[in-house]
């Protein structure tokens, strides 16, 4: 019985798990599949010498295996998408561009409350 009760509650948390926010480094054909989809997505730019950024970093980072957080995020190198920067008018690196509906929704940059960034992901903001 014990075993029947473990096996149930790992496969109620993986299944919590795949409804979490999916953190995973900028790709053009995923962001175009998941925006087309419909399903919630985010681009974050991201510098590893930015100081805010490494802060959305660990909020984010935070959000896996939670729920209530669903969606995917895409992490794009802001010294090296200098093209993806110029066709979406991105002049900073922390900034994220969230899109639902296939759609940009909203847009922020340099914002790492973590309660700010949560109500910019749920469509609060």
């Amino acid at each position: 019985m014990k075993a029947i009760v473990s096996l149930f509650a790992t496969l109620l948390l993986a299944s919590l798990n795949v409804l979490a926010i999916d953190i995973k480094p900028y790709d053009a054909a995923t962001f175009e599949r998941l925006r087309q989809s419909g399903q919630p997505v985010a681009l974050h730019f991201h510098a590893e010498w930015c100081p805010a950024c490494r802060a959305q970093e660990r909020v984010f980072k935070s959000w896996l295996g939670d729920a209530s957080m669903p969606g995917t995020l895409l992490v794009v190198d802001y010294d090296k998408a200098r093209e993806l920067r110029r066709e979406l008018g991105v002049r900073s690196q922390s900034t994220i561009i969230l899109y639902k509906g296939g759609k940009e929704v909203t847009r922020v940059g340099g914002m790492t409350d973590a309660d700010d960034l949560r109500a910019v992901f749920k469509g609060e903001w």
